[in-house]
């Protein structure tokens, strides 16, 4: 009876340890890919800028959760995204009082060039993310999406 027991426990424990290494191939593959995929990146070379949004979870986000193209004009994506950005650059200058690893840099978004809607629509929704993500409130009310 004792050495059923035994070769019971031997034939359970190799079973557990055959089927863990299994798991771990199968977490391994899609977490490489979705590492790769969560870059955005928005580059013109007529107005010489390039905007590169690298944060884990945000092209998800944005294809889950955003609101479509065209659903905001371009004139509400400015304003919102020139009231979002100053109130980052204030909290950059100020690492005393706001977590510097949150706000590592300054964005340098000037009202009087246009982007174009792409790059407004792409910031727009990144400051929308960065607040409910991280609870944070740059200006006023922020939309769930």
């Amino acid at each position: 009876m004792k050495s059923l027991i035994y070769i019971l426990g031997v034939l359970f424990t190799v079973i557990a340890c055959s089927s863990s290494s299994k798991n771990k191939t199968v977490i391994d593959g899609p977490t490489s890919q979705i590492a790769v995929n969560d870059t955005v990146r928005i580059a013109n070379d007529s107005l010489e800028y390039e905007v590169i949004i690298i944060d884990n979870g945000f092209s998800f986000w944005l294809a889950s959760q955003a609101l479509p193209r065209n659903y905001y004009s371009l004139a509400y994506l400015e304003n919102k995204n020139l009231m979002y950005v100053t109130g980052w650059n204030s909290r950059v200058l100020q690492p005393q009082r706001y977590n510097p690893n949150l706000y590592e840099m300054t964005i340098d978004y000037q009202p009087h060039i246009k982007y174009g809607y792409e790059v407004n629509y792409l910031i727009y929704n990144y400051m929308i993310y960065f607040q409910n993500t991280f609870k944070q409130k740059l200006a006023g009310y922020v939309p769930q999406r």
